[in-house]
């Protein structure tokens, strides 16, 4: 693994989105995916600066999202697609016929899952995967458990990560309880991984990633076993 620690989140987030770019250019073409949450979100800021500024071009990119709220439409507020047509797809030259998300809406939840892993494989999985980081070590919505799952599946998403969610919505109440999401060997296939990791509540995470026993209990800690992981973080999260 290599550890880049940056001053602040701001930093953190340009190195992040420079990490990204400089692949994108060597690799015009490439399948890139993708994680929400409010880390990445100042990569993509930087992102859209780039594009903006003529230094990047997101023309032939696919784009695969790690995971989907089960329940919420697309053209919910909440949803990751609205999240990503507001924080990248809509402010970059990126085609929305080559960016992909589970479907939380499908009435098959165990078919859509299926389809969605095919879909990926079929893409030959992502050439650089950018993710965050859970309280609970979670990627994607890989909750502590005493297995890693291997596919796109179906998680209930814990209290802790439900209590984590629902800044973003009405109430509690509000938040979904489930999700679709990439399962940990499907993160594994990427060729290259990229963590995003800020704030001083994620340090006992980020350390247990790091430095910790490879367990389902921390779900991260799994890219230990990964050839090319890269992790960029603030001053605050550093272990």
């Amino acid at each position: 693994m290599k550890l880049y620690v940056m001053k602040d989140y701001d930093a953190m987030s340009r190195k992040a989105a420079h990490l990204i770019a400089a692949e994108i250019m060597v690799h015009p073409d490439m399948v890139l995916g993708l994680a929400t949450g409010s880390t990445p979100i100042g990569t993509y800021k930087r992102l859209v600066e780039l594009y903006e500024a003529g230094d990047l071009d997101f023309s032939q990119i696919t784009t695969v999202n790690l995971d989907e709220y089960e329940g919420l439409p697309a053209t919910h507020d909440q949803s990751y697609r609205y999240f990503m047509e507001d924080n990248l797809f809509n402010h970059v030259n990126l085609a929305k016929e080559k960016s992909f998300l589970p479907d939380g809406m499908a009435k098959d939840i165990p078919a859509e899952c299926r389809r969605y892993e095919d879909l990926i494989a079929s893409l030959g999985y992502p050439r650089l995967q950018l993710l965050g980081l859970g309280h609970n070590g979670h990627i994607g919505f890989n909750e502590p458990s005493d297995s890693f799952k291997k596919e796109v599946h179906e998680v209930t998403l814990t209290d802790r990560t439900i209590e984590a969610n629902k800044r973003f919505f009405a109430s509690k109440e509000d938040v979904p309880t489930k999700a679709l999401t990439m399962g940990c060997g499907t993160i594994m296939h990427a060729k290259k991984v990229l963590m995003v990791v800020s704030g001083e509540d994620k340090r006992d995470a980020l350390s247990k990633t790091i430095n910790g026993p490879i367990t389902p209990e921390v779900p991260a800690s799994i890219l230990q076993l990964h050839p090319d992981v890269t992790i960029v973080c603030d001053e605050k999260a550093a272990p």
